[in-house]
């Protein structure tokens, strides 16, 4: 996953993490624990998460 400087940190993405593993200071990062599904790309209201393989 990649997180771009669109990112501002809001946390809309986190709720819908089902492994939780998006932690969010100034901007969103993922643990270990990210499975690369995609989910929280669909709900990020500045398109800033790239799923990568």
């Amino acid at each position: 996953m990649n997180v771009s400087d669109r990112c501002v940190g809001c946390g809309q993405c986190a709720p819908f993490c089902p492994v939780d593993a998006i932690r969010v200071c100034a901007r969103a990062s993922f643990t270990d624990a990210c499975t690369s599904c995609g989910i929280c790309a669909e709900y990020c209201p500045n398109c800033a998460i790239e799923v990568t393989d």
